[in-house]
């Protein structure tokens, strides 16, 4: 029979000098079970487990899985011997046995990184001893981080995600848009953000902020041309860029032709730069309302401080609500005090206060603090200035519910605004007219440079095709809508036909140093002598495809079919890339086409800047920031946020020096 008892300090002491310190014996307790044999007891079951025999240890690695398995019966009693004549009181409650999680230093630093990105944090939180000393309660074994090793580790994961990115881009199957965005900051020099958009194969939108660049500001030497070009280059974008789209904001109309005939020569399918779009969607709509608001800044102003009286204080808030109550008054909005940097709080200032006029009016005979001067004539005025404001609110909105949306969007909305604006202008009422008047005629500038864009990106709407340009053009343009819809038709053809070619003649863009222009290529073993081919008439290949294909009337291009087969069901909630994922197979050309017209930006601004009425600046901090990393931080961020790539960041970063 073997007996059981504790081994004597002597002999633990000679056997800690051989074995390391493990957290096991936490949960364990070492009993000799004969003349050199010991076993291990587990605390909480008693369950034994070999571990000394004759001077050779069996290690603990079974004893830590008995722990972090589960295997350990928790709740089970010790059996009672059979002397004892008094059963055992209920057991205590074990305490809880967490498994042995090793630290890890990296893995750490690369969440640290992560949540400055995704959270804007300054970099030197890791410096802050009420960050160390929040994540050393948390993990004692935690190494505080220095301004250089987490702006590293930050730099490290950009770079990582830029390669994916890139991995990205260079097999999609069409063609990259580009948005110029422009910041200020204090100092003079701009940031422009440039943010691409494409469809990728599966027919999935990206829309991912490429660079950050600082330039001059005002852009004096044409550093603007330059940023483009090695944003083009950077991500291997020569020859497949398909619109760009900046505001006027950048510079003037000299440096735009330079600009235009640059993307021109080394994109030749965006129609000679007449897909070079000038004007920002979104930044047009905003100088309209603020101009609008500017005509009538006196009354607004009144407006203004009467909501701003009533908010004051609860008191006077409770009296307003007293009152409104008293004179049955309906309203749907609460006031509320507007932020004038952006121009839709304004707007719903007005309509809120515009509701509950009555209530004004007669608020001063409850507190004589209060001295309103809006006149009857005043209200009148700004209910005519909301319901125009609407217009423009409602044209400026889809941008907010999808950051992004699909270009074919954008021409319903643009030409309502276009008929509402128009016929605005002709209003017989004196204030309508000369309030609208101006904007119609700066609105009417932008359809005119717009509308073949908003126009074709409609076209590929199976719901609309060329029938809501054909019609829409006859309300706008009256007699002259054939010339209109002709542009439209010829723009269509023109660029199908370029298509064609490129799958006859495939051209790659050149990504050396030297060279900035798309240089279209073909393999062949044989040697040529100036031309593409040799043609013993003179006639190349090349003229004699395009010839055939425009002359050759006896067959149907895929444009042609597409245009004249029905009209798809128009159903809210159509999902168009779908559609033309599924009719690939069917209009291969054409689905090409249509997948870079898709992703075409109307817009150069995010969604939380849709409404903003000045340009945006950069804060101190960031400008304080060096390029690499300032540029690291906002495209990592932008990368996560948008989900545009896998957010799996591997734990061992790549070190870089900063």
């Amino acid at each position: 029979m073997s007996m059981e008892y504790d081994i004597p300090d002597s002999e633990i002491q000679q056997n800690s000098r051989r074995r390391k310190k493990s957290t096991v014996w936490e949960h364990f307790t070492v009993k000799m079970d004969g003349p050199g044999c010991a076993r291990a007891y587990c605390k909480r079951c008693q369950k034994s487990f070999a571990y000394l025999k004759d001077s050779k240890q069996s290690g603990t690695s079974h004893l830590k899985r008995h722990i972090t398995l589960g295997i350990c019966q928790k709740n089970q009693r010790i059996p009672c011997s059979k002397t004892d004549a008094n059963p055992p009181k209920k057991q205590a409650r074990a305490k809880p046995c967490f498994a042995a999680i090793s630290f890890d230093q990296e893995r750490c630093n690369s969440k640290i990184a992560k949540m400055i990105i995704l959270h804007d944090y300054p970099l030197h939180i890791v410096e802050h001893q009420g960050f160390i000393d929040f994540v050393r309660a948390l993990q004692p074994q935690f190494n505080p981080l220095s301004f250089n090793a987490i702006q590293g580790d930050c730099v490290s994961m950009y770079l990582r995600e830029k390669q994916n990115l890139l991995n990205l881009i260079d097999g999609i199957p069409g063609r990259v848009n580009l948005t110029l965005d422009l910041w200020t900051s204090n100092q003079t020099s701009a940031y422009v953000f440039v943010r691409g958009h494409f469809i990728d194969g599966d027919w999935n939108l990206h829309h991912p902020i490429l660079n950050v660049f600082m330039v001059p500001f005002p852009d004096s030497d044409g550093s603007l041309n330059q940023t483009i070009v090695n944003c083009l280059s950077d991500w291997h974008l020569k020859g497949r860029l398909f619109t760009l789209a900046l505001d006027k904001f950048f510079s003037n109309e000299t440096l735009m032709g330079k600009l235009r005939s640059l993307l021109s020569v080394n994109n030749p399918v965006i129609l000679n730069g007449q897909l070079l779009s000038q004007n920002c969607y979104a930044r047009m709509l905003s100088r309209l309302a603020l101009d609008a608001l500017s005509a009538m800044g006196e009354t607004i102003d009144k407006v203004r401080e009467s909501v701003k009286y009533v908010k004051s204080s609860k008191s006077n808030e409770g009296n307003f609500l007293n009152l409104r109550q008293q004179l049955q008054v309906p309203s749907t909005t609460n006031l509320l005090i507007d932020d004038q940097n952006k121009w839709d709080t304004i707007y719903h200032m007005l309509v809120a206060a515009c509701e509950l006029k009555e209530v004004f009016a007669c608020f001063d005979a409850s507190n004589p603090d209060f001295r309103t001067t809006l006149t009857l004539d005043d209200w009148k005025q700004v209910e005519k200035l909301c319901a125009y404001l609407k217009y423009l609110y409602d044209a400026a909105n889809i941008l907010t519910f999808q950051p992004y949306p699909t270009a074919n969007v954008f021409f319903l909305e643009v030409s309502k605004l276009q008929v509402e604006l128009t016929c605005a202008a002709l209003s017989q009422d004196p204030f309508c007219s000369r309030l609208i008047m101006p904007l119609q005629e700066k609105f009417d500038q932008y359809w005119r440079e717009s509308c073949l864009v908003l126009a074709v990106a409609v076209a590929m709407d199976p719901r609309y095709k060329m029938k809501i340009v054909e019609s829409t053009f006859a309300k706008i343009f009256g007699e002259n809508a054939d010339q209109w819809i002709r542009i439209v038709e010829d723009g269509l053809q023109e660029l199908f036909l370029e298509y064609n070619i490129i799958q006859v003649l495939p051209f790659a863009a050149t990504n050396d140093d030297e060279g900035n222009e798309a240089m279209i290529k073909t393999e062949t073993s044989q040697e040529f002598d100036g031309s593409l081919f040799g043609a013993d008439d003179g006639l190349s290949d090349f003229e004699f495809y395009i010839s055939d294909f425009t002359c050759n009337q006896q067959f149907k291009t895929e444009l042609d079919e597409y245009l004249e087969e029905p009209l798809e069901p128009r159903v809210q909630e159509f999902d168009i890339l779908s559609w033309w994922r599924i009719n690939g197979l069917k209009y291969p050309t054409l689905s090409r086409l249509a997948s870079d017209i898709l992703c075409m930006p109307i817009s150069t601004l995010s969604a939380d800047a849709v409404f903003d009425t000045e340009i945006r600046k950069m804060d101190s901090y960031r400008t304080s920031l060096d390029s690499l990393t300032l540029e690291a931080l906002i495209c990592t961020k932008d990368w996560f946020q948008y989900k545009s790539l896998p957010m799996n960041v591997p734990n061992a970063l790549v070190k870089v020096e900063c």
